[in-house]
């Protein structure tokens, strides 16, 4: 499958998740690269870096793109002329091809960079956004996918400029929010900020056991069973990770984490075996353990890139679908065989046949009654205290 497709291969019809036998029919003479994801993730690194030590606010959008701010830098020196020397230090440092574009936000930002590729640079001040953007076609926009785009096409929408001429109260009965969105973009006008990148964002699961355990096997379990929950937050959240952390607390209390940095990924099989080495590092003792912890950081925005880490498109495809199916009945309604609990028995030892909607209206009722109870004691406590101050 194509992860990604070079510029001089694109004019032949080749595009990212195209199978690769239909790549080879539509451009014979292309030569194909295996990925090497780690390689990526320290490219990244060292241009984050780069730009972090020069730019007092920018935002790491994905693994290969950046927001920055410059309000206020025209005071000091040209803004175009500091993004112009930036570039030039990444390329110096790097050897890799950098575009950027300069204007009013951050939607045409995005748009004048797509345009300069590869490698070049561009400004687009005030006065010309809409001559700019006019003649493009919709597909253009950040957030038009081919839904979206046949859509705008079957009503005679392909260019920038139609969009932009459209009611904006029309376009929302159409798309909805997405709608007004849309024309927001078409029109030039994006009031979302550059959200400062922080390195150390990230998400974790631990567990205190009720007796504590040494038992290999089921800490092997568990590991699964929190790294499959986390993974699939992360693609929820359409995010990627570079950094797994395990953590385990002896039955003496003693604490041990040992972490590893990773190309990234939101990969199950990938972090689920990353996880397992890492456990294996860190439980040295032959002692019971009291808690175990997955940790997942340095998180960015992003998707898998299929065909990297010798992962099938079906492989993919599993995963939309039980990511699907999760989202709809819930986290535990998809899981792996290893971590499947004993089955939940009613009071003459029938198995309860298990039921997600169910279960999440029970959810639903326990947190009622939880709540009622909070209620009751407030409501107690303060009336204890009306009573203390009289």
């Amino acid at each position: 499958v194509v992860s990604a497709a070079s510029y001089e291969a694109r004019k032949f019809g080749v595009h990212a998740a195209m199978p690769g036998r239909s790549a080879r029919l539509l451009c014979p003479q292309a030569i194909f690269v295996k990925g090497n994801m780690e390689d990526y993730s320290k490219a990244s690194h060292e241009i984050t870096e780069i730009i972090a030590q020069r730019v007092p606010l920018f935002e790491k959008a994905s693994i290969d793109e950046h927001y920055i701010d410059m309000t206020g830098m025209d005071k000091f020196f040209g803004c175009m002329k500091f993004a112009s020397e930036l570039r030039q230090t990444i390329i110096k440092e790097t050897h890799l091809p950098i575009s950027f574009g300069l204007s009013v936000n951050k939607t045409v930002a995005k748009v004048v960079t797509n345009e300069c590729k590869p490698n070049g640079e561009l400004e687009i001040p005030f006065p010309l956004v809409r001559p700019f953007l006019n003649p493009l076609s919709v597909h253009k926009i950040p957030g038009i996918g081919q839904a979206t785009y046949k859509k705008l096409s079957e009503m005679g929408v392909r260019k920038i400029e139609t969009l932009a001429q459209i009611p904006q109260e029309l376009m929302y009965k159409i798309l909805g929010d997405h709608g007004t969105n849309l024309w927001q973009k078409a029109n030039g006008i994006d009031l979302s900020p550059v959200i400062p990148y922080r390195e150390r964002k990230s998400i974790g699961i631990q567990t205190t056991f009720e007796n504590d355990s040494m038992d290999i096997n089921k800490m092997k379990a568990i590991l699964t069973g929190m790294v499959t929950n986390l993974t699939f937050e992360l693609r929820s959240q359409q995010k990627l990770t570079a950094c797994i952390t395990v953590t385990i607390r002896y039955s003496n209390f003693e604490t041990v984490t040992q972490q590893s940095r990773i190309p990234y990924t939101a990969l199950d099989s990938f972090l689920i075996a990353r996880a397992h080495d890492l456990f294996k590092k860190v439980y040295s003792k032959r002692m019971m353990l009291r808690l175990i912890g997955v940790k997942l950081s340095h998180l960015v925005s992003g998707f898998e890139q299929i065909g990297l880490y010798h992962t099938s498109e079906e492989e993919y495809d599993l995963y939309q679908a039980m990511d699907k199916v999760r989202k709809s009945y819930g986290v535990e309604s998809v899981v792996k065989a290893c971590i499947v609990k004993e089955p939940e028995k009613d009071a003459n030892g029938k198995v309860v046949k298990y039921n997600p909607r169910l279960k999440k209206t029970k959810e639903k009722e326990e947190e009622k009654k939880k709540s009622r109870i909070r209620t009751f004691i407030n409501s107690d406590v303060s009336q204890a205290n009306k009573l203390n101050d009289n």
